[in-house]
């Protein structure tokens, strides 16, 4: 089955592309992002804090089958309603280091929307090392949880 969200790499660059059109209008695909309660929803995590805000911050914390917490925190540096968000992301106690990431969120029609996130890491080595995870499936089922979370929302 072919992955509707698509991440393009170029070989020797540190950086990356991940697109996804999606079944749902902009405004519900934007509100998964920023309202904690999606968020925990598709991420499958637990919000600790989210300030959707431009200079806000988030904490997120996931555990894992055998019990061990792993964090995700950040730092918002650009908030544009259901247009952009500017962010920093770093898992902690993990040698991915901090990467900057631009979501950009489109309209495509009354019930479709589109959302392009261009993620740029420390190095073009950090990057390839993400890649050799099975982070482009991981992404694709990230994405089709909020498409179905979100559109079980607006009924």
């Amino acid at each position: 089955m072919e992955q509707k969200t698509k991440v393009s790499a170029e070989e020797g660059k540190q950086d990356l592309t991940i697109t996804r059109e999606f079944d749902l209008p902009l405004e519900l695909l934007f509100k998964a992002y920023v309202e904690p309660e999606f968020v925990e929803q598709w991420m499958g995590t637990k919000v600790l804090k989210l300030e959707s805000k431009k200079h806000g911050s988030y904490e997120f914390e996931t555990t894992d089958p055998k019990g061990y917490k792993y964090g995700f925190v950040g730092v918002i540096h650009e908030f544009d309603p259901n247009r952009k968000i500017t962010r920093t992301f770093e898992m902690e106690n993990t040698p991915y280091g901090v990467q900057l990431e631009i979501l950009e969120f489109e309209t495509l029609t009354e019930n479709t929307s589109k959302l392009k996130m261009h993620v740029i890491y420390e190095s073009a080595a950090q990057r390839d090392s993400v890649l050799k995870l099975p982070f482009a499936q991981g992404i694709n089922m990230a994405h089709s949880r909020i498409e179905e979370i979100m559109a079980k929302s607006k009924s």
